[in-house]
């Protein structure tokens, strides 16, 4: 029997990739594409980005108001910083040309063994949980980047706020302003960006009422993906190479558009026009490249932004500026996707909550497109 001849159940109505579907409902963050707006719980991120902190936006996204003046999560979260000494031997045994996200990945799953509360389903030990988590992961991505240098890690500092406390972990100095105000606002920008790919995951694996630490694992695990996370890495790889052999951005742009391949760091699956996060680290680049006396970067970035609105229609995304910002900073490209995990664990939190507030498990049917009628004798 030719399977060929079997006929199929229904019809493929399924959307490729579920672009568009509305999946749940939130009250955490909205995006309108078209408008290029983005907004946490009412506020716009243009605000948040230039009048808050990354500790007042993850108070924010956790209880849906900015906090009050007593209510800042700085101090609480630097006393939280203290990471098992056990963890982190594990994590220096690793071969030093580790992938920075699979550490990662490995560290908080680690965490996750020396958290008492780890099974702990309450909603006062899942916040607690999102405390801890947003206090120790910097120290983990710290403690990792220095590892790749044979150097010990800097034990964190029990003041200041994370992008502080991050920076002076990565050299053991303390960091200047700009430059922590730089990264506090990247924190802030890449906190939370509705339900996409990592988030999905994160609340998928949530709503099966496994813990925390494993649907931020999960969340971890999707953000690595090449579709995901790790763009504005290639993006700085291409602005090196650029920078290294001297070629013309212009010509640069056009001989990849001409072979039909992706320029990195243009376009965005939901924004139609300008990511109103990549405005903010624009300004923001700036600042730190004359600070830095780094202008190269400023010119190179203009340029190619140019050449690809000529040439194509098509504006620049967060992920083009947050690469040439960390790499001021003295970050590493391929650490890159651990710092969206250091503001995106916020977010992801903030979602787990949600979820577990009125918890349903998130099951959809897939299209069935097989063969039916199939036997394996005619007997």
């Amino acid at each position: 029997m030719n399977p060929s001849n079997i006929g199929t159940v229904g019809q493929d109505l399924h959307v490729k990739g579920l672009e568009g579907v509305i999946a749940l409902n939130s009250s955490i963050c909205h995006i309108d594409g078209r408008k290029g707006t983005l907004i946490y719980r009412g506020y716009a991120i243009e605000d948040l980005a230039a009048n808050s902190t990354f500790e007042d936006v993850a108070y924010l996204l956790w209880h849906g108001h900015i906090p009050d003046e007593d209510q800042g999560l700085e101090k609480e979260l630097a006393s939280l910083r203290h990471v098992p000494e056990q963890v982190l031997n594990l994590l220096l045994q690793l071969p030093s040309d580790f992938d920075p996200m699979a550490a990662l990945r490995t560290g908080i799953s680690l965490l996750s063994h020396y958290d008492p509360e780890a099974n702990n389903s309450s909603p006062d030990a899942n916040y607690q949980k999102a405390l801890r988590l947003t206090a120790q992961i910097p120290v983990l991505i710290a403690a990792l980047a220095r590892h790749r240098h044979n150097k010990p890690p800097v034990t964190p500092q029990i003041t200041g706020n994370t992008a502080e406390n991050f920076l002076y972990m990565l050299t053991g100095e303390e960091p200047g302003p700009s430059a922590a105000q730089a990264l506090d606002a990247a924190l802030v920008l890449h906190a939370e960006h509705g339900l996409n790919a990592s988030t999905f995951a994160t609340r998928v694996i949530g709503a099966t009422l496994s813990d925390m630490y494993s649907a931020v694992v999960g969340g971890v695990s999707a953000l690595k993906g090449a579709l995901h996370g790790g763009a504005n890495t290639r993006v700085m790889l291409a602005l090196l190479d650029l920078r290294d052999s001297g070629e013309d951005p212009a010509e640069f742009v056009r001989k990849k558009l001409a072979a039909k391949e992706r320029v990195m760091g243009f376009g965005h699956r939901v924004y139609k026009t300008l990511d109103p996060r990549a405005n903010v680290l624009r300004k923001l680049l700036i600042e730190l490249a004359h600070e830095r006396n780094a202008l190269y970067w400023i010119d190179l970035c203009s340029a190619l932004t140019r050449v690809m609105e000529e040439e194509k229609g098509i504006n620049a995304n967060v992920d083009f500026y947050s690469a040439p910002t960390y790499h001021l900073l003295g970050i590493e490209p391929d650490f890159y996707t651990t710092l969206f995990v250091m503001g995106r664990i916020t977010g992801w939190t903030a979602h787990l909550l949600e979820q577990w507030k009125d918890n349903r498990l998130i099951r959809p049917r897939a299209a069935y497109t097989g063969p039916v009628g199939l036997k394996l004798s005619n007997a």
